[in-house]
């Protein structure tokens, strides 16, 4: 990872942001292929809609903490799971 350290301070570099939402977004993606679980299903078991994990597994958006949680559960995995490298 790239790191810049400024008075004790340390800050993700914006486009490692980038790759960093994409491999999450990669990560999340794999897990549902691997149980099996549509978009379509994963979304609408959290309450949210395709385009939502769409854009999440692309890694468009950058979640909440929530909604990695909303994800997991939807996943039955735990969010360390879903945030491991």
């Amino acid at each position: 990872m790239y790191y810049l350290q400024i008075d004790y301070y340390t800050y993700v570099l914006p486009m490692e942001k980038e790759v960093l939402l994409k491999k999450l977004g990669e990560r999340i993606r794999q897990i549902r292929i691997d149980k099996g679980i549509t978009q379509v299903q994963l979304a609408h078991s959290i309450g949210k809609d395709q385009q939502s994990i769409q854009r999440l597994e692309a890694g468009n958006i950058n979640p909440s903490y929530f909604y990695l949680y909303e994800i997991a559960n939807g996943l039955n995995v735990s969010l360390t799971e879903i945030t491991k490298p």
